[in-house]
């Protein structure tokens, strides 16, 4: 199973330290070799983005930065699990290297994949 990790965090107003990086790099070093980690990557700061938003047929373009947002978004990992629960395992360890915030995990669809026993476990 594959799964999309999201990782939520306070927006920092500086970049990540050679410490930090390093620790990571070696975090993302270690999981590609493992082969649960198929992918990761980092977002630059909400101030260098948007928001592209359509509701009731009306589309509008909001420029970062979010500052109305407690959170965002500040990557992402494509996870290679046998199971949910050894996803959760994985965010666990990953939030102990990278600190506070929150990593929101969601199933990939892959071809084949009984899809009705997916959905009726999260009606």
């Amino acid at each position: 199973m594959r799964f999309l990790s999201i990782y939520k965090t306070a927006e920092r107003s500086v970049p990540p330290s050679q410490e930090e990086m390093a620790k990571m790099g070696k975090l993302v070093e270690e999981g590609m070799k493992a082969g649960f980690l198929l992918a990761v990557e980092g977002c630059l700061p909400s101030a260098l983005g948007a928001r592209v938003r359509l509701s009731n047929g009306k589309l509008t373009v909001t420029d970062g930065p979010f500052t109305e947002s407690k959170e965002v978004v500040g990557g992402l990992a494509i996870l290679q699990a046998n199971s949910k629960e050894e996803a959760i395992e994985m965010a666990k360890q990953f939030l102990g290297q990278a600190g506070d915030g929150e990593c929101e995990l969601r199933q990939l669809f892959e071809a084949g994949q009984n899809t009705q026993a997916s959905m009726t476990a999260n009606p």
